[in-house]
Order: C-alpha cells, then sequence, then structure tokens
C-alpha cells in the first residue's frame, strides 16, 4: 500500500484509540471472575524491586519486600523513602503521605513471609537458573490461588512456570525502569495462564495507574523483542563506518528523545556484561574493560563533561576503527539511517502478529509509545509503517535481509506491498 498522510488530529485520535482497545481481551469473557488482591510480596529490594513495590504502596496495598543481605535490604527501602520524599517536596501529595505509603511497605529476608500474599513479583536479575530455584520455592510457599509474576524483560516465562505444579497461576508483568515512572506494564500470557490470572492482573494494572498491554511469550515479548532488531541494525550501521552520534543524531531527528547509545550510556554499558566477558558485542565489551561503562562513570560511548554534556568520543573512534577494520568514512544520511533502523521495528511487528504474540497491531504501537518514547506524532511503530508505505519498507528490508537472513521480509510485508491494506489493520495469525 502507498504511503498515507495523517493530520496530527488523526494521529491523536488513532492512539486514543489504541489506548482504549488495548485493555480488551478479545478471547476471555469481561465476566470472567478476579482473584482478590491485598497483600503483594516482591521479590528483590533494586533498583527494579523498589520501583515495583511503591506502585502497590502508593496504591494502597500493602507490600513485603524480600532480600538476602539486612544491608540491602535497609538500602532499597531508603531509597524509596527518598523517592517518596522527594515527590512530596515537589508538591506532588501531602508531607503526611511519606509515611503512610512507608508503612504499607515492611522488609523480609525470609520468603515464608510471602505465605499470606496474594501476588509475588520476582524482580531479580536475567538468569535462568536463579528464576527457576525462586519459582520452585515459592510453588512450595505460596498459598494455594496466589499469582506467581516474573518481571523478566526476555526469559522463557513457560520454561519459569514449568517447575512449579501451577503453571495456571504463573503470568509476566513486565514493569519498565524505573517501575515507578513509566506507564507501561506488559502482561505476559504464558501457555498456562489461566483466564482470571490474566483478567485480575489487567484490573490490577489500572489500579496502579499503568497502561497494560497483554502479549505473548516470545524473546523479548513486544517491546524489547522490536527493540533488540532495532539494536542489531545500529551496530551494523557503527560496524560499517558510521560513528555511535550518527545514529543517534538520525534518530533524535526521527523524534526519539534518545538513540540508542544515548540510552546505553544511560543505562550502563556493563547491564549483562562482566570483566573479561566476550559478548555479541565487542566494542561495548571493550568499552566496559576500560573501565568506560556509561554516565556513571563519565564515559561510554561518549565523553561527558561536569554536566553529564555528551560529547563524541575520540577513544570510541579509535576502538570502534580496532575492531571493526573499518575507518570512518562519511556516514549514510540521516534517511539511510532511521530506514535502516525503524523499518527493521516494522517488519518485526508483522511477524509478532503472524505469531500471535500481540492481540492486534495497535498495541504494538501503545507499548513503543508508553516504554520506549516514540515520537507520537509519528504514532507508534505500526501507524508509521501505514505512514511510509509497504513498499519503502519492502524495499529497505529486502536490501537487509539479504545481508541477514533475521532480517528477511516477512509474509505480511511480501502481502501488504502486493496487495494493499495497512500495517495497523493487520490481524494475529
Amino acid at each position: 500500500m502507498p504511503a498515507i498522510s495523517m493530520s496530527p488530529e488523526e494521529v491523536s485520535a488513532y492512539i486514543a484509540k489504541a489506548g482504549r482497545d488495548a485493555w480488551i481481551v478479545p478471547d476471555v469473557p469481561a465476566s470472567t471472575p478476579r482473584r482478590r488482591i491485598e497483600k503483594v510480596g516482591i521479590i528483590g529490594a533494586g533498583t527494579m524491586g523498589g520501583g515495583i513495590s511503591m506502585n502497590f504502596a502508593s496504591a494502597g496495598i500493602p507490600v513485603v519486600i524480600l532480600e538476602q543481605k539486612q544491608e540491602a535490604l535497609e538500602r532499597g527501602l531508603a531509597v524509596v523513602r527518598a523517592n517518596y520524599q522527594r515527590s512530596a517536596d515537589n508538591g506532588r501529595f501531602p508531607q503526611e503521605e511519606v509515611g503512610e505509603r512507608m508503612g504499607r511497605l515492611s522488609g523480609t529476608l525470609d520468603m515464608e513471609a510471602f505465605a499470606d500474599c496474594d501476588l509475588i513479583i520476582e524482580a531479580v536479575f536475567e538468569d535462568m537458573a536463579l528464576k527457576k530455584k525462586i519459582f520452585t520455592d515459592l510453588d512450595r510457599i505460596a498459598k494455594p490461588g496466589a499469582i506467581l509474576a516474573t518481571n523478566t524483560s526476555a526469559l522463557d516465562i513457560d520454561e519459569i512456570a514449568s517447575v512449579t505444579a501451577r503453571p495456571q497461576d504463573v503470568i509476566g508483568l513486565h514493569f519498565f525502569s524505573p517501575a515507578n515512572v513509566m506507564k507501561l506494564l506488559e502482561i505476559v500470557r504464558a501457555d498456562h495462564t489461566a483466564d482470571d490470572v490474566i483478567m485480575t492482573c489487567m484490573d490490577l494494572a489500572k489500579t496502579i495507574n499503568k497502561i497494560a498491554t497483554l502479549v505473548g511469550v516470545c524473546p523479548g515479548f513486544v517491546g524489547n523483542r522490536i527493540l533488540f532488531a532495532r539494536q542489531a541494525q545500529a551496530q551494523k550501521l557503527v560496524a560499517q563506518g558510521a560513528m555511535p552520534w550518527d545514529v543517534d543524531a538520525a534518530l533524535n531527528q526521527f523524534g526519539f528523545r534518545m538513540g540508542p547509545y544515548q540510552m546505553s550510556d544511560l543505562a550502563g554499558l556493563d547491564i549483562g556484561w562482566k570483566k573479561g566477558a566476550k559478548t555479541a558485542n565487542p566494542i561495548r565489551d571493550a568499552l566496559c574493560e576500560l573501565d568506560r561503562r556509561g554516565q556513571k562513570t563519565g564515559a561510554g560511548y561518549y565523553d561527558y563533561d561536569e554536566n553529564r554534556r555528551p560529547i563524541p568520543s575520540d577513544v570510541t573512534a579509535r576502538i570502534i576503527a580496532d575492531i571493526t577494520g573499518v575507518a570512518k568514512g562519511a556516514a549514510p544520511g540521516s534517511d539511510e539511517i532511521i530506514a535502516t533502523c525503524i523499518h527493521p521495528m516494522i517488519n518485526e511487528g508483522l511477524k509478532i502478529l503472524e505469531e500471535k504474540k500481540a492481540q492486534r497491531a495497535s498495541d504494538i504501537d501503545i507499548v513503543w509509545l508508553n516504554g520506549y518514547g516514540w515520537p507520537a506524532d509519528k504514532g507508534g511503530p505500526m501507524l508509521y509503517g501505514d505512514m511510509v508505505g509497504a513498499e519503502a519498507v519492502l524495499a529497505t528490508m529486502e536490501r537487509l535481509g539479504a545481508e541477514d537472513a533475521r532480517f528477511v521480509p516477512s509474509n505480511t510485508l511480501r502481502r501488504l506491498a502486493k496487495d494493499g491494506g495497512r500495517f495497523t489493520e493487520v490481524q494475529p495469525g
């Protein structure tokens, strides 16, 4: 289908409808009974666990937080208190509410304290063996009917559920960081997740003031799976002679507040990395070995001044040249960088729909608008596909797919280019 133009009012109306539709689960009756959630357990008092617990405490729901060591528990609760205090100082709620909200939080070093919890959310780091150990313990400790949730951002929830005798009670609740601020919640339905667990979690998302989308189990679910496609192309561009700041500048021009390398420096380059590691991103590995781990160390892909202003780095440029063997040449133009990074996201969205891992095309747009800073004027990856047209996206994917089989055009993309139709109207399956 050729590109279509849309007025700002039409884009806004689309986003508003997409937001309403995301709450609807077509294959689960709205009359499905809900489970009562009166007490929540959180495993992990770190950045994610602390942020997740704030959502429930702020909504009036008591929370017990588990840590392995007393110092980690006290540190996590202190961070939560500081976050609440800062909000009160900024006038977001009365000062006395700091104490009231903290009063709903209690800490423990003993998982047995979860025995009377209605919902338990695991929020430890991404290690399958660790998560399976935790869910084995939860299966023994949690009361019948308790919902067992994992905050994993990419791991196989069916595998996690397999260690329990109650896979119907297991679900993914993928909060985005910082969890007390970000609005998106990916609710991940596993193979055996019960209907009442799904609907309870959809309702709970509203209670804690989140925007929820129901998605299926696949590597990265919807949001991160599409992000992985963009990251892979950003790395390929750098391997071909573009600089990280060239890629970021093009995506900033597109409307993202942060490009992939700016985002990496903010999050920390050492997420998922340890000293001596050899990963799929040798440039990142080399930067980390030099203790260039992002803004927190004053340098990453970029150098940073005292105001954390990013400055293109000669050190990074040399590392890239050494690793890729490609001297910096003329960077591709912004339009080519944008197509190379954005069109694979659209193609991946179509694959997600083909695999029935999203309920509708517009849910994909809601995920990216609320979890990843997609520019609102472009409506989300699927609506943007309509704006640029299937022929243009197909041309890019044929070029990228010829270099890497992961990026071959989806069957649906070929059909849209041949027969017409809109990305936003593609049905799952």
